[in-house]
């Protein structure tokens, strides 16, 4: 990948943005069956009877083949098409109360052997240092079971040649509307993931992620002005139908519906038009105002103050990477009475949502994945939590959160879906707008910040459209709004019903050092937040 796009996609507005290009780079993918179940399982009670041989008390093996395909173009010229292709296995085990692991990407019975030994090897080293023994949540054995992204069309099976002529459709319409500059790409992950462990389950999962991205730049060539803009279109948990669905399915907008198929095309005359639009708005005049904020806006401000805050990891102080820890801290929890948000605001993780991008059978763990709730009538409730974290909140189970991005990685505890519940009366975006007299509506996410205790923080959007008195009255430019997490959250009046419930994610999410990538997605319905901070961000420089 050439610098400049990597900066590109670095300015993407995702938190904490992993590209992961690891992996032989190949050609082609020559199968995507790549080896037979009862291969795998034979291969796995390889190593599992090596660790317990050896003296674990607990071993799991994970056989993985992890594909990535990346299309990138610029106006009319394809600039990058990559191909990886990662295969391996890594063991973990507990021998004396202490975790190791070990990994390797010769996949035969002797080095699964080998492997397990060697996890031993490393637990035994690090039980010498360890002061608290790991207490693992007990969690049910499902023997041989299996899993699969509900897909319709493997995007992997699509020709190359289909898909850049799909993407430089797209570049080419937002030409034709205005746009002097335009850049797309798809991303696409495929993770063929077998599970086993002493505890009797065998589990065998294959997850697949699509992601269409796009930008489009317009000058003002008379004043030098420019304005650059991203498309609306949520990355998934879904097939190539995401693509090229029935356009029956489709829904007629710019906006991804939950569960619709995406018209890219469309997005890109729509996004160029509004860019011609922003070129000319009014620039924000700094002061309170109430936002109305759109799920594809909302997504980032959850996933940085609500999602990262409650990693149990992050609030323990175990985790400390990609902006710090938490303010979320152990003593708001047990008060029993820490008023997150106000008493309309429900946060809740799930990883069985249909169509996001943490959709999965079974966590990294073998954990059956489920539903829980953060926060509770505006109330913080809960935490994200792996195995060996559950006791420490009082739990009696997994919450199923755990993952790595490659069988070379050793999984730990990852942010699920997290998202906003919709209102539970009927309430459209129409007269959220019309219960507004001073306000600003915003569309999309952009740049943001947020301090090391994921406390304080500034946001920035794609579109904004002036609200007074109850009507959208045009675009403004330069905008951004502060807060802090809790008074955020508290200022939440208003949440549209569920039929405008949508979802949007990061594709790329970082965490951890050795640092690891992960996908998550986060859903809300517009909603309302009173009296907020806005300042203009041109005259902030």
């Amino acid at each position: 990948m050439e610098r400049r796009d990597f900066l590109k996609l670095a300015g993407l507005g995702m938190g904490g943005m992993m590209i992961p290009l690891a992996g032989t780079r190949v050609n082609a993918f020559s199968s995507l069956d790549w080896m037979d179940t009862s291969d795998k399982k034979a291969l796995a009670d390889t190593a599992l009877n090596a660790a317990k041989a050896d003296g674990a008390t607990y071993a799991d093996v994970r056989i993985g083949r992890y594909l990535n395909q990346f299309i990138i173009t610029r106006e009319d010229r394809v600039q990058n098409t990559v191909n990886t292709e990662s295969y391996g296995v890594g063991i973990r085990v507990i021998v004396d109360g202490t975790w190791g692991f070990a990994a390797t990407n010769t996949v035969t019975r002797e080095s699964m052997a080998a492997t397990a030994k060697q996890a031993v090897m490393i637990a035994k080293a690090n039980s010498k240092i360890n002061s608290e023994p790991v207490i693992l949540a007990p969690v049910k054995s499902h023997g041989e079971v299996s899993w699969k992204t509900p897909i319709q069309k493997n995007a992997f099976e699509v020709p190359i040649g289909d898909k850049v002529d799909f993407l430089l459709k797209v570049n080419d319409t937002a030409m034709q509307n205005g746009a002097q500059f335009a850049n797309s790409m798809l991303f696409l992950v495929n993770e063929q993931k077998y599970f086993a462990s002493t505890e009797g389950s065998y589990i065998d999962q294959d997850v697949h992620r699509i992601w269409p991205n796009m930008s489009a730049t317009l000058v003002d060539r008379s004043t030098g002005r420019f304005e650059t803009i991203q498309n609306l279109g949520a990355p998934v948990g879904r097939g190539y139908e995401y693509l090229d669905g029935d356009p029956s399915e489709k829904y007629d907008g710019i906006v991804t519906r939950y569960g619709h198929s995406y018209d890219m095309i469309e997005d890109a005359a729509q996004l160029a038009k509004a860019g011609r639009e922003k070129l000319n708005a009014k620039s924000v005049d700094p002061g309170q105002y109430d936002l109305v904020l759109d799920p594809s806006h909302l997504w980032l401000t959850i996933h940085e103050s609500v999602g990262h805050p409650l990693e149990l990891d992050r609030v323990l102080g175990y985790e400390a990477n990609f902006a710090g820890t938490s303010f979320a801290d152990l003593d708001k929890w047990r008060a029993g009475d820490f008023q997150y948000g106000s008493d309309i605001v429900d946060l809740f993780a799930d990883k069985t949502q249909r169509y996001s991008l943490g959709y999965c059978g079974y966590d990294d763990e073998g954990v059956e994945t489920k539903k829980w709730d953060l926060v509770k009538d505006g109330i913080l409730v809960n935490y994200q939590a792996t195995r060996d974290q559950a006791h420490m909140i009082d739990e009696e189970e997994s919450h199923g959160c755990s993952y790595a991005d490659s069988w070379s990685s050793v999984q730990f505890q990852r942010m699920p879906n997290v998202s906003l519940a919709p209102g539970k009366e009927p309430y459209s975006v129409e007269e959220m707008i019309k219960d507004v007299e001073n306000g600003i509506y915003i569309i999309g996410n952009g740049s943001f910040s947020i301090d090391q205790q994921r406390y304080n923080f500034q946001f920035g959007g794609q579109l904004f459209y002036e609200i007074k008195n109850g009507e959208i009255t045009g675009l403004l430019r330069d905008v951004a709004y502060q807060a802090n997490s809790q008074e955020f959250w508290n200022s939440c009046t208003k949440i549209c019903d569920e039929s405008d419930y949508r979802l949007d994610g990061s594709f790329f999410d970082g965490k951890g050092e050795p640092s690891q990538s992960s996908a998550v997605s986060h859903g809300s319905s517009t909603t309302r937040f009173d009296q907020v901070n806005v300042i203009n961000t041109a005259r902030n420089i």
